[in-house]
């Protein structure tokens, strides 16, 4: 249970902290910013609960992981439940914060960090290039993920490698479609935003989840001895 609840409380603080930039502050920060605060997230819980759960705090990465067998399909479930959990609390938390300010006219108007595209695209990114973009970045994402976690010796630089690695997916994705790669940090803010951004995220839940797969059978493929 334990690693459950760490994925919970890892999930929750890369979604307060992620979104909570973008939403809050996005307009100080730029793009840039809000890629630090994401992979900054990632660094911070990577070395709390790494030896806990593995901090996937992302059911793209725990797919991925399950395909390359390092999970089985009872975690990969409780994972993903948590993860989705512990983004829902972080999102609520996010709500709250702004709801509270006297300045921020509401968390309605402010936004959660949501995804999307269309419209809601800074750069007017339609469906199916949301889609690609969203395929590639998680697939970039997982499969170093999956890279940099396999070997003991890297273990000591996973955190800091993949912190980086959301970082830069990010830079690029945010004025694309705010930058999913992870179905728990899309779900959560659309769940509390309606409209719009809930009528989209199933792209932030298939795209990352097909990006997921690829890395994880080509990553396996690669590994594979057998060619």
């Amino acid at each position: 249970m334990k690693r459950y609840i760490a994925e919970l409380i890892g999930t929750m603080v890369l979604v307060l902290f992620g979104c909570g930039s973008a939403a809050i502050a996005g307009s100080v920060l730029g793009n840039l910013g809000i890629a630090l605060a994401f992979g900054l997230s990632i660094v911070a819980m990577a070395y709390v609960i790494g030896d806990i759960s593995g901090c996937h705090i992302n059911p793209a990465v725990s797919i991925g992981m399950w395909i390359d067998g390092r999970m089985d399909v009872k975690d990969l479930i409780m994972y993903i439940v948590f993860q989705c959990i512990g983004a829902i609390i972080g999102i609520g938390i996010l709500a709250v914060i702004i709801n509270s300010s006297a300045h921020l006219g509401g968390y309605t108007m402010t936004g959660l960090g949501q995804n999307g595209f269309g419209a809601a695209s800074a750069v007017g990114l339609n469906a199916i290039g949301a889609i690609i973009v969203e395929i590639i970045l998680t697939f970039v994402f997982v499969f170093t993920v999956l890279g940099v976690t396999k070997k003991a010796e890297t273990g000591a630089v996973a955190g800091i490698v993949i912190g980086l690695t959301l970082t830069f997916v990010h830079i690029m994705g945010i004025p694309l479609t705010g930058t999913s790669v992870n179905p728990a940090r899309s779900l959560a803010p659309a769940l509390f935003m309606g409209g719009q951004a809930l009528n989209q995220v199933w792209v932030f839940i298939l795209a990352p989840i097909v990006g997921a797969i690829i890395a994880g059978y080509l990553y396996k493929v690669l590994m594979s001895e057998d060619i």
